[in-house]
């Protein structure tokens, strides 16, 4: 790039002067790239790298999975997986971001074919967007309900049914093999008012936790089926309206605005964790909780199980956000020679190491919760929201000053599922950028206000009294098989066909040229183990596949077909896609295939200065947006 001399408000770009204005708030003046931004520090990047992997998932789903897969022995194939599939995608992502500075659909422009792959990652991470936000708005609704003198979960209320109970319930009286029962039918076998039995002919069944009625009952109205919409739960309607508005609020100046605020919300979650496993382990029965959880219980037997493995490969791999374009959106933004290798691994392990060490903090407190309700630590563990919003809070309100750690609690999830919420958004608002960038200078805040207006009303059906299961169906089938789908159309694009020794020469310009031993681990990784770790793990959920069920019940078959609906929409681009580029080129079947598997004119270093000799000749992507990409000939010339 030229180096002109400028007056201060004028902001440079080859041979042409952009004045600095309000359209360009979202550029600063030691931006490498002022066409579109860079972040203002290294640490704004990597808070909000570990705030889009650190999400919920951490602290409700890999506890739980520990415990279910032999405890402290689930973490020798966590580890492997992170080697062998988490890690070499977060890398492969970071680096494909950071390389031609576009988002996850236009940096499609290195395999025109697989463009639809951007398409569906985009689409699911909208579609996720949707739902995440109504969790957030859950634990908004209780943050807020904490605030009172005592948690109103804490005894059965007005709202209650006969079935309320932290203890069982005696149904009825057994006497099919006591003769003597029917002898003192009128006498003290049975109270008609009390159902007083002789002792030992009771029967008994569990009796619903009254955080179980609350959520139930008050916090979701939940109707009895996905056919039963009901009316909009006007609250969590309200909640979920506040959540969009910080979420807006975050980033109405994009990068600029959200790196900043990760600052808080990226470690306000730790320092929470933290005072959760400090009071946690003075507790009662903590002890106990985390033998369960990590400790002497440790099954190492479970590791010939084909499920645990398969389990730790599924948590790796969702937890670390891979595949759903947030990870290329965000790394879009760093300054190109970046080192982003050291990136990814810093990331990575602080991932998993969280997820770890919120274990402890989770299973301190519901080892005491078994202790004083005389249960085993397996009867009152749960997952996902039986974890979140029945079982933990059922456990902090048997604490002292329950409502202070209550809201604690609750607002950690608030600031685990902010994160991740603000890295899809800027997904959205990135792939607009790099489709339209002039009108994204002009409007950005009004578009990304009105891409959190729009959400925020596709989102209503989730706070209805069938909200419930709106959420879970989403998650159940747009967060599952379509990422695997463009996970490995992402790894086989990239390194079978663009070549994954050109990959890595496109890396080497970035971070600097490695010894080749450096590259051997990747390159395993890259061509073979990954893709066919990825490849199983597909055909194996397929294959497993179940009707989904909330709360024992089963969902109606036009909620099945519609989950299959929303991700075949999401997946259908891929093959559409292919078939436009295809037509748009030039030659017979055979060239016009080949041609669309060659990266487009428009490919390479975003600045002309990163380009060097290898992409001197390639077309300006400053003037050429991705919507107006040339024809490229067989010859993989511009037509």
């Amino acid at each position: 790039m030229d180096k002109l001399k400028c007056p201060s408000f004028f902001k440079c770009r080859g041979k042409e002067k952009v004045t600095a204005s309000s359209e360009n708030f979202h550029v600063g003046e030691n931006d490498e790239n002022q066409d579109r931004g860079n972040w203002s520090k290294k640490s704004d990047y990597l808070l909000s790298m570990v705030g889009y992997a650190v999400g919920l998932g951490n602290v409700w789903r890999f506890p739980y999975l520990t415990y279910n897969n032999g405890g402290g022995a689930f973490l020798i194939p966590y580890a492997i997986m992170l080697a062998l599939a988490g890690l070499p995608l977060f890398f492969l992502e970071c680096s494909l971001g950071q390389f031609a500075s576009l988002g996850p659909v236009s940096v499609w422009r290195i395999l025109p074919l697989f463009q639809g792959v951007g398409i569906t990652m985009v689409l699911i991470s909208i579609f996720v967007t949707i739902y995440y936000n109504v969790i957030i708005a859950y634990s908004l609704y209780y943050m807020f309900a904490s605030f009172q003198s005592e948690l109103p979960w804490k005894n059965c209320s007005y709202w209650a049914d006969k079935n309320c109970s932290r203890s069982p319930i005696v149904t009825h009286c057994n006497v099919g093999t006591r003769i003597e029962a029917i002898i003192q039918v009128n006498k003290s076998w049975v109270d008609a008012n009390h159902l007083t039995c002789i002792n030992g002919s009771e029967v008994y069944q569990p009796g619903q936790l009254p955080s179980e009625q609350y959520w139930n009952k008050v916090a979701l109205q939940r109707s009895s089926g996905m056919d039963e919409t009901g009316e909009i739960v006007w609250y969590l309607a309200l909640c979920l309206l506040l959540a969009w508005l910080i979420v807006g609020a975050a980033l109405f100046k994009g990068i600029k605005s959200s790196g900043k605020v990760v600052y808080f919300t990226a470690i306000f979650p730790y320092v929470v964790l933290l005072i959760l496993l400090i009071r946690g382990a003075t507790l009662e029965g903590a002890s106990k909780g985390i033998s369960y959880y990590i400790g002497a219980e440790s099954n190492f037997t479970k590791l010939q199980e084909a499920e645990v493995w398969k389990d730790a490969a599924t948590q790796i791999f969702y937890s670390l956000s891979v595949a759903w374009g947030g990870l290329v959106a965000l790394s879009s933004y760093n300054k190109f020679n970046n080192n982003c290798f050291s990136d990814a691994i810093v990331v990575c392990l602080t991932n998993c190491l969280t997820s770890v060490f919120a274990g402890f903090a989770i299973f301190s407190i519901l080892g005491h919760m078994a202790h004083i309700s005389g249960k085993e630590v397996s009867q009152v563990v749960k997952s996902g929201f039986d974890l979140a919003f029945i079982a933990y809070p059922e456990a902090l309100a048997q604490l002292p000053g329950g409502p202070f750690w209550s809201i604690l609690f609750f607002f950690m999830l608030l600031t685990l599922g902010l994160d991740s919420q603000f890295a899809s958004i800027e997904t959205i608002t990135t792939t607009i950028q790099d489709l339209f960038p002039k009108v994204m200078k002009k409007m950005r805040v009004p578009i990304t206000l009105g891409c959190c207006l729009v959400l925020f009303l596709l989102g209503l059906v989730c706070v209805t009294q069938a909200g419930i299961y709106w959420v879970h169906l989403i998650d159940h089938f747009c967060a599952g098989w379509g990422i695997l789908i463009a996970a490995i159309l992402e790894v086989i694009g990239i390194i079978w066909i663009y070549g994954g020794n050109r990959f890595i020469e496109d890396i080497e310009m970035m971070i600097g040229a490695k010894r080749w031993i450096f590259w051997l681990w990747w390159r395993a990784c890259w061509f073979a183990i990954t893709p066919i770790l990825l490849i199983a793990i597909l055909i194996w959920s397929l294959v497993k596949f179940q009707r989904p069920v909330y709360a024992e019940i089963p969902y109606p078959n036009w909620g099945v077909v519609l989950g299959w609906c929303m991700i075949i929409f999401c997946i259908i681009w891929i093959p559409i896609m292919a078939i436009i580029k295809i037509i748009q080129a030039k030659g017979n079947i055979f060239q016009r295939i080949v041609s669309c598997c060659r990266p487009a004119s428009n490919w390479g270093p975003y600045l002309e200065r990163h380009r060097g000799e290898r992409y001197k000749d390639m077309v300006d992507p400053i003037k050429e947006t991705d919507h107006e990409m040339p024809t490229v000939s067989g010859s993989g010339k511009p037509e």
